[in-house]
Parts: structure tokens; C-alpha cells; sequence
């Protein structure tokens, strides 16, 4: 009996330290860890960034405040610091008392410092403004600003002397749906970037509806008001461009709600491809055919819905391979409960969806993402996500007293063997909890490290900067078409080290409503010699060059020898 009473008790004991072991490995791999170190710091303040960004506050929760509204990194003045550009929202009721502030365009100082250069620009729409992009669309050698709203969205043509033209009924594009999302891309690859615009609903103000859960007045799902079909542009080559939105989608399908949008050659044909992220609706995925038309087929390749066959609040998207395989992924971020969705590209033609095998799932869960991005902010090789993330419902404390209104923002870096670990810090700028929506990414200090601009709903943006200790390399390359366009934007760039074999190509777009630097950045880990940079331009062509060293900038021309920057 004491044999088999001390067998019991062995096994117990076993039992019990077996749970032990399982219950801290899955604290380990899923929740949330916070980070000794210090990854991001807030500099907000210090750099001199005073906007802030309201909703209307009408109090009326109307159906187009909850949205947000994005806004991006890009050097306007061509000199090589990057610039910061904020889309605001407007008053929407009857004699305000107040003016929302406009549109605002910071010039970067070149010190850690930004000026307001709004006025002096020309940029200052005073328009409800969403979304925003930015791209040489006239390839004169100047970016352009493209910005979308409720109403009339607004073309600004890039004069070359640091201001702007708004040339948006001579271009074509004044986009009079809800724009959301929206992104330049050479479809046809014909040297000019067309435009795509995502839209959201079909809504007015004065036919706004009143919803409410369990008797508590809360803002509309996207369900309340109907779809309404995307826009796409195809560029002339002469300054304007014709809405070819009926042609470019297949004519049996229905709108959705729209609201991220990325762009990438995800099955490897040298065409680029398109997909979309849609708030409560099936998903786009569109395969360009290379005749000028797409093909929607998110369903047939296990990207529509997430793997149990549902359709999820969609909010923002980007495409990476953070496998480093050379085949395009996707992440998608979504409503609260729903997690972020990650799709791996499996072989050019269909996508699995990892969400619990990359062990975003179980952390994501819990919170409502918007802006989500690729980016390598270790420099160790492979490409990490950050999510911005904030509730909608300014009151949801009423109806779920474990949910908040503001949220932190997330940080998952890659382990390099397809899973993900959270390092979200409880000390630095990450810890930052407030409504946060879009995300754009950006080396603005020019250090060889990525920092984040993050927008947030009535509050001002936050500018993160990259201050993590380690000693990884890295290499930027910045892109110049010439019988390609002149942003480079669709160019598939190749990096080889000793250790690592990399891919990225140039976007326009992606995340949630914003735009980032054009400038691609490698992490290279410990390699002291870039063996292999090769760049594969829409135009067909490619450039080589061998045996580049690390920790620089260079420019890369179409058909010319790839040069440092400085």
C-alpha cells in the first residue's frame, strides 16, 4: 500500500510540475512580456510636434468620427531628412465655436526638431481628412501628396520649391466617396503610377442613424449604412488620370466597406497585385492578369476569411515577407476578439493562415488593431510588426468593463523561425496607452534604425524613436525609375549576406490610412558586407551590384551603377 501510495504520489508530483512547465511556457510564447530595455521613447515634445487631431467632438457619435485619420513620413524638399504629414478631421455641427486645425505639414530641421511649414506649403486642407499617400505620380523628380476624405479627396502636385499645388480637378482625382486607404502603384507597368482609393460607406450626416446595444447609445457598425465600390485611377502619362474603376474590378462584384490597402507582386509574375482590407466583409485579394485588369481571388487563396471560414473587421493590412523566403505575406489587423490575422504566402498561389502558429493570436485577442506594419526595428534580419490599437467606442467601459477605450500599441519581434514574441515595454514609449490609429514607418533621424509615427483620435501623434541597443547593421537604398517610374515604386529589391537572404519591394502605402519612408531599409544582423544587392525594376530590368559595405545609404538609378548617398 505504501509502495502504491508513494507511486500516487510520484505521479502527482509530476503532474503537478508538468503543468507548471506548460503553464509558463504558454506565459512565455503568448502574453504580454514586458521589456527591460528601453525599444521606443516618445519624443513628441522635444521634436516640436504640436498638432493634435480631433473628431469633430460633436457628441453625437456620428457614423464617420470613429475612423480616425492617418498620415505619414516623406522628404518634400529633397533633403534627406524625412518630413511628417498629420490628416485631421473637422467640425461637423452647426456654429462651432472653434476651428479645427488644419492639415498639418512639419518640415524636418535636420536636429531631432520639426517646423510647422503648413502655411508657407499650401497643404493646410481644412477638409474632414482620413487617409493620405504620397508618390512622383507626374515624375518630375518631386513627391506628391495625395489625401483622402469625407468628401472630395485632394491631389497636391509637388512644385519643386517647397510648396504645393492642389491639382485635383485638373488630375481627375477629386474621389467624391468616403476615401479611406489609398495607394500609388504602376498597375501596367507603363512608367506612371495609377491610384487606388478605398471606400467605406455611403453616409451623410444629416441622415445619421442612432444605434444602441443594451439601451447604451453607441457609434454604428458598418452594417448600418451600405458599401460602396472602391476607386481606381489609371494614370495618362500627362498630369491626369481616368476613372477606370469599372473596368479594373470584375463586374460581378459586390462592394464592402473598405479601409486598409497594400500593394505587392505576392505570386511573383512581375506585375503587382492588390489587396484590401474590409470591416466586416469578405476580403479583396486582386491578381493582376498583366492585361490592365484584376482577377478577385482572396477566397481561393485562403485569404478572405480567417480559418474558420469568417469574415473579420478588417482595418489595416501590409504585405512582408517576414519569413525571408521571397514570397510575399500578409497581416491583417482587426476588431477586439477577432485577433490580428497572419497569412503565409505557401506557394505563390495560396496563403495559409498562421495566426496561432506565429502566436500573434492569443495576445492580439484582446485588443481592436488599426494600423499594423513589417518593419525590421532590430536590424537582425527579419521583419517584426508593430500594431496601433484603440477602441472605437468612446463609452464601451458601459457595456464591457474589462475593455478601454484607449489601449497600448503592440511590438512583436521576429524569432526568425516563423513565430513572433511580444516585447511591448511597460517603461518607453510603447507603454503609451491612447486611441490610437494610424501607423507609418520611418528612419526620420537618419541613424540606420526604424522609428514609428503614430496618429490617435482627439490627442496628439506620437513620434517614437528608435533608441534599441544593439549592434546589428543595416543598408537603405533609395530607388529611381527611369523607363520605370520615377518613385520606384513596385521595384522587388534582393539583399544577400553571408547569413541572410532578404526581399522587399517599394510601397506607397499599407498599414491604416498612412504612408512611409520610400527609402527600403535591411536589417543585416552581425554581416559586415552586403554580397549581393539586386534590384528587379517594373520595367523588366535588372541591376546588380556585389560587395557593398554596410551601415549606408545608397541611391540606386535605373540602368546606372547603384552610388552612396553620403
Amino acid at each position: 500500500m505504501r509502495k502504491n501510495h508513494l507511486h500516487n504520489k510520484t505521479v502527482q508530483l509530476y503532474s503537478l510540475l508538468a503543468s507548471v512547465i506548460i503553464g509558463t511556457l504558454i506565459n512565455f510564447l503568448y502574453c504580454p512580456t514586458a521589456s527591460a530595455e528601453q525599444i521606443f521613447i516618445d519624443v513628441t515634445d522635444t521634436a516640436g510636434i504640436t498638432f493634435v487631431h480631433t473628431d469633430g467632438r460633436s457628441g453625437l457619435r456620428l457614423f464617420n468620427e470613429f475612423l480616425g485619420s492617418g498620415g505619414g513620413f516623406f522628404d518634400y524638399d529633397g533633403d534627406g531628412d524625412l518630413d511628417i504629414y498629420l490628416v485631421n478631421g473637422a467640425i461637423q455641427t452647426d456654429n462651432p465655436s472653434s476651428q479645427a486645425q488644419p492639415n498639418t505639414l512639419y518640415r524636418n530641421n535636420g536636429d531631432g526638431t520639426f517646423t510647422d511649414a503648413t502655411e508657407e506649403a499650401g497643404v493646410g486642407s481644412t477638409a474632414y481628412g482620413t487617409g493620405a499617400t504620397v508618390a512622383d505620380y507626374d515624375n518630375d523628380g518631386h513627391l506628391d501628396l495625395y489625401v483622402t476624405n469625407f468628401g472630395d479627396d485632394q491631389l497636391y502636385q509637388n512644385n519643386g520649391d517647397g510648396t504645393f499645388t492642389d491639382v485635383t480637378t485638373h488630375a481627375g482625382v477629386g474621389n467624391p466617396n468616403w476615401g479611406t486607404s489609398c495607394a500609388f502603384a504602376d498597375v501596367d507597368n507603363d512608367g506612371h503610377l495609377d491610384l487606388y482609393v478605398t471606400n467605406y460607406a455611403v453616409y451623410l450626416p444629416k441622415n445619421d442613424i442612432r444605434c444602441e446595444e443594451r439601451g447604451v447609445h453607441v457609434y454604428c457598425g458598418p452594417h448600418a449604412y451600405p458599401a460602396v465600390h472602391d476607386t481606381f485611377y489609371k494614370n495618362n502619362g500627362n498630369g491626369t488620370f481616368t476613372d477606370m474603376s469599372n473596368v479594373f474590378r470584375p463586374p460581378e462584384l459586390h462592394p464592402q466597406h473598405g479601409l486598409g490597402v497594400t500593394f505587392g507582386d505576392y505570386d511573383a509574375d512581375g506585375d503587382t497585385d492588390l489587396y484590401v482590407a474590409n470591416d466586416q466583409d469578405p476580403n479583396f485579394l486582386f491578381q493582376n492578369d498583366g492585361n490592365g485588369k484584376f482577377l478577385e481571388v482572396a477566397l481561393f487563396s485562403g485569404v478572405c476569411y480567417n480559418d474558420m471560414g469568417k469574415e473579420e473587421a478588417g482595418m489595416g493590412t501590409d504585405f512582408g515577407d517576414y519569413d525571408n523566403d521571397g514570397r510575399l505575406d500578409l497581416t491583417v489587423s482587426n476588431y477586439q476578439t477577432e485577433t490580428n490575422t497572419v497569412y503565409h504566402n505557401h506557394d505563390s498561389t495560396f496563403f495559409t493562415d498562421n495566426t496561432i502558429a506565429s502566436r500573434i493570436a492569443e495576445v492580439t485577442h484582446g485588443y481592436l488593431g488599426w494600423g499594423i506594419k513589417f518593419f525590421d526595428y532590430d536590424n537582425d534580419g527579419y521583419q517584426d510588426i508593430f500594431v496601433a490599437n484603440g477602441h472605437l467606442m468612446d463609452n464601451i467601459t458601459a457595456l464591457e468593463k474589462h475593455v478601454s477605450y484607449p489601449q497600448r500599441n503592440l511590438l512583436f519581434r521576429n524569432t526568425g523561425e516563423g513565430t513572433f514574441v511580444n516585447v511591448t515595454s511597460e517603461t518607453d514609449g510603447l507603454a503609451l496607452e491612447k486611441v490610437s490609429r494610424g501607423a507609418a514607418i520611418g528612419d526620420y533621424d537618419n541613424d540606420g534604425d526604424l522609428d514609428i509615427l503614430v496618429t490617435n483620435c482627439n490627442q496628439r501623434p506620437d513620434l517614437l524613436q528608435n533608441v534599441v541597443d544593439n549592434q546589428n547593421n543595416w543598408i537603405q537604398i533609395q530607388v529611381v525609375g527611369r523607363k520605370s517610374n520615377r518613385s520606384g515604386i513596385g521595384a522587388r529589391i534582393k539583399v544577400v549576406t553571408e547569413t541572410h537572404t532578404q526581399y522587399r519591394e517599394v510601397q506607397s502605402g499599407g498599414s491604416y490610412l498612412s504612408f512611409h519612408d520610400l527609402r527600403t531599409h535591411f536589417g543585416v544582423g552581425k554581416a559586415e558586407q552586403i554580397e549581393l544587392l539586386e534590384i528587379r525594376w517594373t520595367s523588366g530590368h535588372i541591376d546588380q551590384e556585389k560587395h557593398l559595405p554596410v551601415n549606408r545609404r545608397f541611391r540606386a538609378i535605373e540602368a546606372s551603377k547603384i552610388v552612396p548617398i553620403d
